[in-house]
């Protein structure tokens, strides 16, 4: 049932929430109004309309949410970001703070929030890329790339996609972005495998510190969730896409 565009949101500190929003069933004409001077700026940049309205759509119902977790109205909100382009809430305290991550991919965005505790999760929309190949071969590691040529060739391209979604996840959880050397750690990725971080080079402890988990919000779309620590447990929630912001 869809719950009143006030209903207050509650998350423990072992709770993970991952929200699916359809960018383009969203109206945007209330929704602007909430969101920074640099946001409205980055949105007239675009260069096609398109764009400039899910842009919009993706980081106004970001600050939505948030509202509904921290009971402040979403203007009021000050997002700040991190030296790799991770966001993050200036007025949040340290222990126990809210912790959040977004992707948006053809569409439809994931959000991804959680109490005291790193996360971050990547969307892709699985198309055709006849060049995944070498992109794995200057991205993945030696290892990632001998699972993914041992598959069968039906499977390389969704494995790709598994494995890149993963890596993205890690890579923005812990707030390095592309940085971060993509083949400096490894990560499963054969179909039906289940999601796990392998080895991070020059830290054996690090892989044991994370979980991984695959997402299959839509079809056509593959996602990937990194969340530090094992004891937490997933919640899916949906935005409905009508204008009084609908939750589901």
């Amino acid at each position: 049932m869809a719950a009143s565009a006030k209903t207050q949101l509650r998350l423990s500190s072992s709770d993970v929430h991952v929200w699916l929003a359809p960018l383009d069933q969203i109206h945007v004409t209330q929704l602007i109004q909430t969101l920074s001077e640099e946001e409205l700026a980055r949105a007239d940049r675009f260069r096609f309309h398109r764009d400039r309205e899910r842009f919009i759509a993706c980081r106004s119902l970001l600050r939505t949410i948030l509202s509904r977790y921290l009971c402040v109205e979403p203007c009021r909100l000050r997002i700040c970001y991190g030296p790799y382009g991770k966001p993050y809430l200036e007025e949040e305290v340290e222990k126990d703070k809210l912790q959040f991550n977004l992707s948006h991919s053809h569409g439809f965005a994931l959000y991804a929030f959680t109490r005291g505790r790193k996360i971050g999760v990547d969307l892709e929309y699985i198309r055709r890329m006849p060049d995944f190949g070498q992109i794995a071969a200057r991205f993945f590691s030696q290892s990632e790339n001998s699972a993914l040529n041992a598959l069968p060739e039906s499977q390389r391209q969704e494995a790709f996609f598994y494995c890149w979604t993963r890596k993205e996840a890690y890579i923005k959880a812990i707030g390095n972005g592309l940085m971060h050397p993509l083949n400096s750690f490894d990560v499963s990725l054969a179909p039906g495998e289940p999601a796990r971080l392998l080895n991070v080079e020059g830290d054996p402890q690090e892989a044991s510190r994370w979980s991984l988990r695959s997402l299959n919000p839509a079809s056509g779309y593959i996602a990937a969730l990194a969340v530090a620590g094992h004891d937490w447990q997933l919640q899916w929630k949906q935005w409905t896409g009508n204008e009084n912001g609908g939750i589901s």
